[in-house]
């Protein structure tokens, strides 16, 4: 009789410690005492074992703080406390520690189990590894603060184009191209920095996108290493860039079949930190002395480089072409 009664139940918890054995959450069994040095652990499942590194033996009779350590949020562990000593399921997420020492964020879910009497004997917690996803997260929460920064600066950049283009155009069939061409600029910008995960633009990439399409025969030389540039300095760099090849064509090296444009770059090191220097060379062109040119340099350029990302800017012409020497704080590291 006594083996008829009891065999079912003993069928029952074979099965239900099949499926947390198999159960791809670590479950974590401890007495019910919260003072220390208890909790003490009575169960872990294997996947306790793959996820801290400690087998269930080196666990048993062990407290669950044996994981923390100076990374473990102390708020969240007061939250639980207070939670458990409330005899409440209690939820939240912190750092943990593996037998290894390494770091990774845990996911908990702690119920209380409660004997006949109502009092809690035990706590069971099931477990998870969030760190790929927190990870996730904080990705996406760091891209979306630079995207509002990235959308302030653009809208700060095209008020400064519009309000030069207004000034330089003489007619409003003019001031629709110069105006089209740089939203265009900017647009390709935007581009290659969100094709990037960090959010970057290679210098040599924003050179190429506006000068590639003339360097047919020889025509353009570009000489400098490879240099990433965060989207707040690439955008107005490759603005300048558009300027200068736009005002290259209509009235420099670019406007005359023999002309030839040199672009060299190198990052110097100061007190200050590092600084991107670069020149523009344009050689065998027209002498550069039209008004449109010299108006160009004053209120483009300058208001594009100098006053957005504290840029240094040196325009000097010869007979040869247009020389334009740019210094760029790039920040410190």
């Amino acid at each position: 009789m006594g083996n008829e009664e009891h065999g079912p139940v003993t069928a029952d918890l074979r099965l239900l410690q099949a499926a947390v054995e198999a159960s791809g959450e670590a479950i974590l069994i401890t007495t019910a005492e919260l003072e220390e040095p208890g909790p003490g652990i009575v169960y872990a499942n294997p996947a306790f074992t793959r996820m801290t590194g400690y087998e269930m033996a080196a666990v048993l009779g062990r407290s669950p703080r044996l994981l923390q350590g100076p990374a473990t949020d102390r708020g969240a562990l007061d939250r639980l406390r207070a939670s458990l000593q409330a005899g409440e399921p209690a939820r939240g997420e912190a750092v943990n520690y593996r037998k290894d020492g390494s770091t990774y964020v845990v996911e908990w879910l702690i119920t209380p189990v409660r004997g006949s009497e109502g009092r809690i004997t035990h706590w069971v917690s099931a477990q998870r590894d969030v760190t790929e996803r927190r990870a996730f997260e904080d990705r996406q929460a760091l891209m979306v603060r630079e995207l509002h920064h990235r959308v302030k600066n653009t809208l700060a950049t095209v008020q400064a184009v519009l309000n030069a283009t207004m000034r330089s155009s003489v007619t409003m069939g003019e001031f629709s191209r110069a105006f089209g061409g740089r939203i265009l600029s900017l647009a390709r910008t935007h581009a290659l920095i969100t094709e990037d995960q960090a959010q970057v633009a290679s210098f040599e990439g924003l050179l190429r996108a506006e000068l590639d399409p003339y360097a047919e025969g020889g025509r353009i030389t570009l000489r400098g290493p490879a240099l990433m540039l965060p989207s707040d300095l690439a955008v107005p760099v490759s603005m300048a860039l558009h300027e200068l090849t736009t005002n290259a064509l209509r009235h420099g090296a670019l406007a005359h079949p023999g002309g030839r444009i040199v672009v060299e770059w190198a990052v110097e090191d100061s007190d200050a930190g590092p600084w991107l220097a670069w020149t523009w060379n344009e050689h065998d062109g027209p002498p550069p002395t039209l008004p449109t040119r010299e108006g160009f340099g004053t209120r483009l350029l300058n208001k594009i480089l100098a006053a957005q990302i504290a840029a240094k800017v040196e325009i000097v012409g010869d007979a040869d072409g247009l020389r334009i020497y740019v210094r760029i704080p790039l920040g410190r590291g």
